[in-house]
């Protein structure tokens, strides 16, 4: 997949720019508040998902305008193709090759991008959520039908822990939890079997593309870790139905289900060393990288197209080795890359690179 042309209007503060990025690495830099991390969200919106910044639409506009027109055109699936999007105060349009669409998620799937942002430096210092909420959202990605598993499993839970309030409460009622049970099992074996499934392939992905980005000096594994209330784990095969009739007094008495795939995490560790309680500032960003280019990487795998790669503000607190990988060795990918110095650039050896300065281009070069 490779995005051929770019045009923004109003979005943010980039009131009129049009982009022609090369092929492969696409080094935008430029001192900060300039534009950059705005290019790179305009580029996101076109997947269909949430801007990687929380921020509402309405919050795109550019102050002093009535609207946002952004046009993408870019090959993809064997074939040219165009989205366009217009964010209004009142209204919103999106088009996919002219066609109109109900709603920017009717893009996914069509446009990939894999995002890669300080913020996702929460996948190794946040707290279990963050892990989950990564996880869940790559499979989604690759099995749409994963998302109506995951809002009926928690649909479930919520009645299931109003249960346990109104027992505690009344101090009857405890055999309605039989019917929860049963109802929250059958999703919930369905969630850790995929999990575990993409986590094992994650591992094999993002630890070889680790390898490389290390230079061959460190080995990154994704482990699932199933955890109950305590914080103890249990690594091996279990009866969910035997946790959840252990854990119901515990259940009944904090009005919560301490125990199920609402409660896992993911363990992230580099040569034996779990990076979240020891690994430097630039093993964990190696690491929150490696797994989101892996999820890019599992993604070709299973469409034949290669998501796009952007890179926010990726190069801090890398040695210059990690740099040079980012930089020089994605090949086959189109990457965009974000950088405040431009001494950044000078590492670069083959792409193109794009000064940004107050929402517009003032430089470009090829490499």
């Amino acid at each position: 997949m490779k995005i051929t042309r770019l045009e923004l209007e109003n979005f943010r503060n980039i009131k009129d720019m049009t982009l022609s990025p090369g092929e492969g690495v696409n080094v935008i830099y430029g001192n900060n508040a300039q534009g950059k991390t705005n290019l790179l969200e305009s580029i996101c919106l076109f997947s269909g998902f949430k801007s990687f910044r929380e921020s509402k639409d309405s919050d795109m506009i550019s102050f002093g305008s009535d609207f946002i027109r952004n046009k993408l055109y870019f090959n993809g699936f064997g074939r040219d193709q165009k989205s366009e999007i217009i964010i209004g105060k009142e209204q919103k349009k999106i088009l996919l090759n002219s066609v109109p669409l109900k709603s920017r998620s009717e893009l996914i799937g069509n446009f990939n991008t894999v995002v890669f942002s300080p913020s996702y430096m929460s996948l190794i210092k946040g707290g279990p959520n963050e892990r989950r909420k990564f996880l869940d959202s790559a499979i989604c990605q690759i099995k749409p039908a994963f998302t109506s598993c995951l809002r009926e499993y928690n649909k479930i839970l919520k009645q299931r822990n109003q249960t346990l309030k109104d027992i505690y409460m009344a101090g009857t009622g405890e055999e309605l939890l039989d019917i929860w049970d049963k109802k929250l099992i059958q999703k919930a074996e369905v969630i850790i079997s995929e999990r575990k499934k993409y986590l094992d392939k994650l591992s094999e992905t993002a630890g070889d593309i680790h390898l490389g980005i290390s230079s061959g000096k460190e080995e990154l594994k994704l482990i699932y870790s199933q955890k109950g209330d305590n914080g103890s784990e249990d690594k091996d095969d279990f009866f969910l139905n035997d946790k959840l009739i252990k854990s119901r007094f515990a259940d009944i008495k904090s009005g919560t289900t301490n125990f199920g795939p609402h409660r896992d995490d993911i363990d992230i560790i580099i040569n034996s060393i779990e990076i979240k309680k020891f690994g430097s500032q630039g093993q964990q960003r190696s690491a929150a990288l490696s797994m989101k280019l892996g999820e890019s990487q599992i993604i070709y795998e299973m469409t034949g197209e290669r998501p796009i790669a952007l890179l926010d503000d990726v190069m801090s607190e890398l040695d210059m080795s990690r740099q040079d990988f980012i930089m020089n060795h994605l090949d086959k990918w189109q990457v965009f890359i974000t950088c405040c110095d431009p001494k950044t650039v000078l590492k670069l050896t083959g792409g193109k690179a794009f000064e940004i300065e107050n929402g517009k281009i003032i430089s470009e070069k090829i490499y």
